[in-house]
């Protein structure tokens, strides 16, 4: 199911404490909020009904003409190959979706590999008649077969031109010609209660429309890639709605069908969208052929406790505190000093330490921009001219992946979240099985490889480095990880 999903339980894919916007007055910061006041009036959309009521505030809009434009050039994303997956156990007398379906799974005999067809589903939008389309980087990534079918059933065969993890926005290329469009706007201009139409494919649905509103902009999410501003809406958005559009009442498309706020897998009233400004940038990138960078000040930050704006005599408990500043990097070059409170970031306010690392990260590196802070309750400003991310922290960038034949399955990266969520520091991520022999020993996605052969193994090119070297036909010790738990499994390998 390639919709991401989060929510509040303790066991579950991320724990979302949401920021809600608080006041500003920080009296002598009060200058550092210089924004721009005029970019943001939104024109009188066609597709709105005049009221005939005088006594209407706010009129009901008639998305038709949205539709009927733009339902065409959206596409239904999917790679539909056969996988191994764990099976059943017959003693078990509970269906899969059932809470106590688990407790059966540790009996002998119990989940026996099985050929099964899952189906990764999806969508995106077509951004040119010769076929790239855009869509959610997670609906693609660990793909073998990217299928693109339009709406008028016609399937193509997709390739990646590019990918961007930490924008989670990816860029593909079909082989067709005339194909219908979308018209991409700015999602800077969005405003909170502005409507959203939603077109995607939920669980398979074609051209399903979904309505809703605005809710909140530039919503940072806990555990999640910190450089995007998520914008949060009501639209409700199900499995298969991912990577697909949300457009405004211009018919504009403002942003990426990214995530949902859920406890069952269903939509619950909260969705968060990539904004289209920022799926963009990576786009271009893309088409020119070049890296995607990012800004980069080489600090360390953290939120604004009550407790510690008392402490260090601030109005509110405002703003993003330094916690280290990284010698030689921009922001030391600019003055920035641990115990710093920056409020302003290139005149945009700084409410909450999750605001500040998008703004960073899509300003380009060599910049230079103010940056409003208050040092022992004080206001000053700073000039820094933004840096690059160091290639440390770009590595994500790359979608390190790898199928090891040999073995039956696609690895991808550790990431940090998985790291924390295994407990383990090293290892590489089952992404997908498929017939082999990781399959005849039943291990399944979601599982991590920590050793092959008595070797430890922290990338995807070391494994299959490993692999490519051992002998067939010959028992050989890999350690893998499932939760909390490792045990090592014997493995017998064919010939190359």
């Amino acid at each position: 199911m390639p919709l991401h999903t989060f929510n509040f339980q303790p066991r579950q894919i991320l724990v979302a404490v949401v920021a809600a916007t608080v006041g500003f007055g920080l009296g002598a910061a009060g200058w550092a909020l210089a924004a721009d006041n005029g970019s943001t009036a939104t024109a009188v959309s066609p597709a709105i009904k005049v009221s005939a009521d005088p006594h209407k505030l706010v009129d009901l809009p008639d998305f038709t003409p949205i539709v009927n434009k733009y339902g065409n050039a959206i596409v239904k994303i999917d790679d539909s190959d056969t996988k191994i997956v764990q099976g059943g156990n017959s003693a078990d007398p509970f269906p899969r979706n059932s809470p106590f379906y688990q407790f059966f799974q540790g009996f002998p005999g119990a989940n026996p590999p099985q050929k099964e067809k899952m189906e990764a589903l999806g969508s995106g939008f077509i951004i040119s008649p010769n076929g790239y389309i855009v869509t959610a980087g997670h609906v693609v990534r660990g793909m073998h077969h990217i299928i693109v079918t339009l709406t008028n059933h016609h399937a193509y065969p997709a390739k990646v031109v590019g990918l961007s993890v930490r924008y989670d926005t990816a860029l593909l290329k079909i082989d067709a010609h005339n194909l219908p469009t979308v018209t991409l706007g700015n999602s800077r201009h969005l405003k909170v209660g502005q409507w959203l139409l939603a077109i995607g494919m939920p669980f398979g649905f074609y051209n399903t429309v979904t309505q809703g509103v605005v809710s909140a902009l530039n919503r940072p999410l806990p555990h999640d890639d910190e450089y995007i501003p998520f914008i949060q809406s009501d639209v409700p958005i199900n499995p298969g709605n991912s990577g697909g559009p949300i457009f405004n009442m211009e018919g504009q498309v403002v942003g990426i069908n990214d995530q949902i706020y859920t406890n069952d897998g269903g939509y619950m009233g909260l969705s968060f969208s990539i904004p289209i400004n920022t799926a963009m940038r990576a786009v271009h990138a893309f088409e020119a052929h070049k890296k995607l960078r990012f800004g980069w000040l080489g600090v360390d930050v953290q939120e604004v406790t009550p407790q510690m704006a008392k402490a260090l005599h601030l109005k509110e408990p405002v703003g993003a505190l330094v916690a280290s500043v990284s010698p030689h990097e921009a922001a030391a070059k600019a003055g920035l000093k641990p115990g710093d409170v920056i409020v302003t970031y290139n005149h945009e306010a700084i409410y909450s330490v999750g605001q500040l690392p998008p703004l960073v990260g899509d300003t380009p590196p060599g910049t230079t921009v103010p940056m409003g802070i208050l040092r022992h309750g004080k206001a000053e400003t700073l000039q820094v001219t933004v840096g690059t991310m160091p290639a440390k922290m770009r590595h994500i960038e790359a979608e390190k992946t790898a199928d090891i034949r040999r073995l039956g399955l696609r690895v991808t990266t550790l990431d940090q979240a998985a790291q924390k969520r295994l407990g383990i520091h090293h290892g590489v991520m089952i992404e997908s099985i498929y017939p082999g022999p990781a399959a005849q020993m039943g291990l399944t996605d979601g599982m991590a490889i920590q050793q092959i052969d008595q070797q430890m193994v922290n990338s995807p090119e070391q494994l299959q480095q490993i692999v490519r070297k051992l002998p067939a036909h010959t028992p050989i010790p890999l350690l893998v990880r499932q939760g909390h738990q490792s045990l090592y499994v014997v493995i017998t390998l064919p010939e190359h």
